[in-house]
């Protein structure tokens, strides 16, 4: 609270606060100190301060020294009061920040709290006595805190209200710890005692907070013992002895700043401000609300109350928000040692890893240069054996050569040749060439691994599949056939969300199916069964893989279609108007326009009105599939199913085959009346309430669109939303 007790200039408990129009206070020694004087009374500026060049006016020049003011601060004053110390153009450097002429009617002086501030100057001659102490009319004054203006009437300071709630509050805080700061434990063995800190009420004693836990544990008999502050410590407003008769018994009754015998007893809404009654008889707020003052201050004091709560609950929201911070703070801690260790252990185990692996490339390598060897050592081996058998029968034979034996050479040069041929032949091409290279065919890409080592990192959020997403329940809803589901994720996620699944099952208890996949959180799914229940479900996914389902959501389809004629698959022929639910043609054949509905399930109902019929036409109503023909009469081919009907009587038509004739046409203001059953798969028609003869079509499966052929003698408008009709009249019979 002493933050609230604080002037915003000085930073000091408040002295005599004043409260300023934009219910802002402050001190009135520091309202005399931040009052701006206005260009428009410049001519009550004393000689120090005119603009330079301008010479000083009479009055200036008989009015008393700058040292005389009312109020001005001290370091002016003293400045001023110098004379030889400060030179005439360093007094004007004072006020005047450049050489501009409006620089020099605001001075530069600044507050430590860095409030741009100026003295009030002396009141021109024949000024009141209040005018005198409380400042010149044509001033202004400045709230530090929200920077508004406010100017200063004849009565000065005087016309700001006097905020003695405010001072009172202070004048007890001050009291209250002076009272607490003179409070010492009655326990303490130390010297001098320390402050105390409670005050046991059974035991009347004051303990600190040391003292207390050593001798008044909160256990045993003192378990039942209340410990309160001490008496004198300051609490909030309005506690304490700060309310009600402590609050104003003691205090004399604040009497009205306009007549110092009268005490205050209205309020005038308008003016914001207490009044007495002589300020109502003067007339000053005669048309002014004026209420009595206890009856406001009530509700005034309500509505504090009130507001008080919610800042209390708001409180209590951030002391539980600050209890959470702090646990954060823990589980940041503890969390970070973790994976901290996490990371060591991950990191030694690729090195584990790195090692093993290394063992196994120096085993492989051992194991080819021991096979390079061995290969090499048998082909020196084996060469060694030639060249030695070699070298031997090239001695023998050189041997033989001497001798001069002729048929002792001819008995053995025969066999003799024969091994010098095989003996070269051994010393083929490539005998001569090793069969393995020094080089060895062992290449390691270690490439890979090490652009894998320098993008190892963290993935964000410690990689988690995205949380359940929440259903908006809100904003999902149905119309005719057509579901919409929103959904978000739930506050506080931080697991990256890279789309959405939403699954839908049948509408008969089927299995789910993926309905949309993407980033979108809005989805609308549309050709769905009428008067059906549909179970939907959504689910998140990232990188890290597919979060789990969310709550199931149940929508319930229309019970009735409604519907009108859809303007993009018409013909063009085909005028609507009425918002799509009147049809009529600009040509004099037949033309197709279908509905914006499409049934593959269900019981559905809907009337066509004849507005206007001319010239004996025969339109057509029925069914038909997306694909019909839409430039001949509907039923003609065999996307169609239909009941085309004159003035006097009606056909069924599909494949342009002409079915059970039936006596009984339209005219103007007829109805129409087409009932499609997929239940029973069957549709039949209706004039006028009536059934136009049997069931026409049966057997019928698939998607179906209301379908209407019409040419320009014929003008219908479609009805929607209707209820099946229960009662069905005897339909008419054929005519043969």
């Amino acid at each position: 609270m002493e933050e609230e007790l604080k002037c915003p200039v000085c930073g000091s408990l408040f002295r005599e606060p004043i409260i300023l129009p934009c219910s802002h206070n402050v001190c009135l020694p520091c309202a005399r100190t931040i009052a701006v004087q206005t260009p428009e009374n410049e001519q009550h500026l004393p000689a120090l301060l005119q603009p330079r060049g301008s010479a000083p006016p009479a009055t200036a020049a008989a009015a008393p020294g700058p040292g005389l003011g009312p109020g001005p601060p001290a370091s002016l004053d003293s400045e001023c009061a110098a004379g030889g110390g400060v030179d005439h153009a360093d007094k004007l450097s004072l006020h005047s920040e450049t050489d501009s002429g409006y620089g020099s009617y605001t001075p530069s002086l600044k507050s430590p709290n860095g409030v741009r501030v100026l003295p009030l100057v002396p009141a021109p001659p024949g000024a009141t006595a209040s005018q005198r102490g409380a400042g010149p009319a044509g001033s202004s004054l400045t709230c530090p805190q929200c920077h508004r203006s406010a100017s200063l009437d004849q009565r000065g300071l005087r016309g700001f209200q006097r905020n003695r709630l405010l001072e009172a509050i202070v004048q007890r805080y001050q009291q209250g710890r002076a009272a607490a700061a003179a409070a010492k434990c009655q326990l303490c063995d130390r010297s001098p005692p320390e402050p105390a800190a409670v005050l046991c009420e059974q035991c009347d004693v004051l303990y600190c907070a040391a003292c207390q836990l050593r001798c008044h544990p909160a256990r045993g008999p003192f378990a039942k013992h209340r410990l309160v502050p001490p008496p004198g410590t300051p609490g909030p407003p309005g506690g304490g002895d700060g309310g009600g008769k402590g609050a104003g018994g003691g205090r004399k009754l604040p009497t009205c700043a306009e007549h110092d015998l009268e005490n205050y007893s209205m309020y005038c809404v308008s003016c914001r401000s207490p009044v007495c009654y002589q300020c109502l008889e003067d007339g000053r707020h005669g048309k002014h609300e004026v209420k009595a003052l206890g009856a406001v201050w009530k509700q005034h004091k309500a509505q504090l109350s009130q507001a008080l709560n919610g800042v209390s609950d708001k409180a209590k929201e951030a002391k539980e928000f600050l209890v959470q911070l702090k646990n954060l703070l823990q589980q940041i801690q503890e969390n970070g040692l973790d994976y901290e260790a996490c990371l060591v252990a991950q990191c030694d185990a690729l090195v584990d890893a790195l090692t093993r692996q290394k063992a196994k490339l120096l085993t492989k390598v051992t194991k080819e240069r021991e096979h390079k060897l061995k290969v090499v050592w048998d082909q020196i081996n084996h060469c060694t054996l030639k060249l030695r058998q070699s070298t031997g029968l090239m001695e023998y034979c050189l041997e033989v050569i001497k001798e001069n034996d002729p048929s002792g050479f001819l008995q053995i040069s025969d066999a003799l040749i024969k091994r010098v041929q095989v003996s070269q032949e051994q010393w083929v091409k490539g005998a001569l060439e090793p069969k393995v290279s020094a080089e060895f065919d062992l290449t390691l890409d270690s490439e890979p691994l090490l652009q894998a080592i320098h993008q190892l990192d963290f993935i964000q959020m410690k990689c988690r599949v995205p949380p359940v997403p929440l259903l908006q329940l809100e904003k999902c809803c149905t119309r005719n056939n057509s579901v919409t589901l929103a959904w978000r994720m739930p506050p506080l996620s931080h697991n990256p969300v890279e789309g959405y699944i939403l699954e839908l099952d049948d509408g008969d208890g089927g299995q789910f199916r993926e309905v949309y996949v993407g980033k979108e959180t809005l989805c609308t799914i549309d050709g769905l069964h009428f008067n059906s229940t549909y179970n939907a479900r959504v689910k998140a996914f990232n990188s890290s893989g597919v979060g789990p389902y969310s709550k199931t959501v149940i929508l319930q389809t229309s019970d009735v279609a409604w519907f009108t004629f859809d303007p993009s698959s018409a013909h063009r022929d085909i005028v609507l108007s009425n918002d799509n639910q009147t049809a009529t043609c600009s040509s004099y054949d037949d033309r197709v326009v279908l509905g914006t509905a499409a049934f593959s399930k269900g019981v559905h109902y809907w009337e066509l009105h004849v507005d206007r019929y001319d010239n004996h036409p025969d339109p057509a109503f029925g069914i038909a599939r997306i694909n019909v023909v839409k430039d001949m009469m509907l039923g003609k081919d065999d996307k169609a199913w239909a009941m085309y009907v004159d003035n006097n009587r009606s056909w069924f038509m599909h494949c342009n085959s002409h079915t059970n004739r039936t006596e009984g046409g339209v005219s103007k203001g007829a109805t129409v009346g087409v009932l499609l059953d997929l239940n029973k798969h069957s549709l039949t028609f209706y004039i006028n309430g009536q059934q136009q003869g049997p069931p026409a079509f049966e057997n019928i499966e698939g998607v179906f669109m209301p379908a209407l052929s019409l040419n320009r003698n014929v003008q219908v408008t479609l009805h929607t939303g209707l209820e099946v009709p229960q009662c069905v009249k005897q339909p008419k019979l054929p005519s043969n």
